[in-house]
């Protein structure tokens, strides 16, 4: 490759043009790569490989750690480790971009109002249910039944099934898309959950035990595969449950940027 350059690239001892190349090359060895965490070849070796100079390669390093696709360890023991993009990286990505837009937390309820009971609707219809999804979403109510009576435990619980349901469409793009914004919505209902939590005024163990039952009555419509049942009663049990959220956020931008919304993110 040559390192000719202009600009503060060349004046810093790098071609950006030269350290694009090589965060494009990177980028792609590592998409295709099966394995997360693990480490690329050392410094040494990739300018040799690719013929340049350090101070270019360090900056398509730090393209890359920019992109979250790697982070650079110092030290006797450091290098630089691979991430691959997963669902929740979308999520984030998502997240800040409906936030840059000013979408408003009612925007995205309306838009998971019209999707997640399709999903729901999905599993119903999957032939392979008992096996592929049904063992998922009677763990999830066991989990939540645990919970009921903690309020903020019991809301990331429940959340939980909803996330299953996404899982049932066996489309992998729109089960990305609809998963990343479930887990947006979630994140906005799990800052609501703890602030009203901690203002004593989220709802009642009652209210908890409703929702509860209404997935429990889910995963009985499912395993019949009552399609029609199943997409009827996801779209009330979400109208109800969103209004709670709604009612005192639904104006306000969606928010992917707060330490409590990032720190949400890492833990998908």
């Amino acid at each position: 490759m040559s390192e000719s350059g202009t600009g503060q690239g060349a004046r810093l001892g790098f071609s950006p043009r030269v350290a694009e190349s090589i965060a494009a090359d990177l980028r792609k060895r590592i998409l295709r790569s099966e394995s997360d965490n693990m480490p690329l070849p050392r410094q040494d070796d990739l300018t040799a490989q690719y013929g340049v100079s350090g101070p270019s390669l360090r900056e398509a390093l730090r393209i890359l750690e920019a992109e979250g696709l790697i982070t650079v360890r110092r030290g006797k023991f450091g290098g630089a480790y691979v991430h691959k993009p997963n669902w929740s990286s979308a999520a984030y990505a998502f997240g800040l971009s409906l936030q840059g837009q000013g979408v408003t937390v009612a925007d995205l309820a309306g838009t998971i109002l019209t999707l997640e009971p399709m999903c729901a609707a999905a599993c119903a219809a999957r032939e392979d249910r008992a096996e592929t999804i049904l063992p998922a979403l009677e763990a999830s109510l066991t989990e939540t039944e645990a919970h009921i009576g903690d309020g903020a435990r019991y809301s990331a619980a429940a959340r939980v099934f909803h996330d299953v349901l996404v899982a049932g469409l066996d489309n992998q793009t729109m089960q990305l898309l609809v998963r990343s914004m479930v887990a947006i919505w979630s994140i906005q209902e799990q800052i609501w959950a703890e602030s009203a939590n901690a203002a004593s005024q989220y709802p009642g163990v009652e209210p908890q035990k409703e929702s509860f039952r209404t997935h429990a009555a889910l995963v009985r419509l499912i395993t019949a595969g009552d399609v029609e049942g199943v997409t009827k009663l996801a779209t009330a049990h979400l109208r109800a449950t969103q209004a709670i959220v709604l009612e005192r956020y639904g104006n306000e931008i969606v928010d992917a940027s707060s330490l409590a919304a990032v720190q949400a993110f890492k833990s998908l």
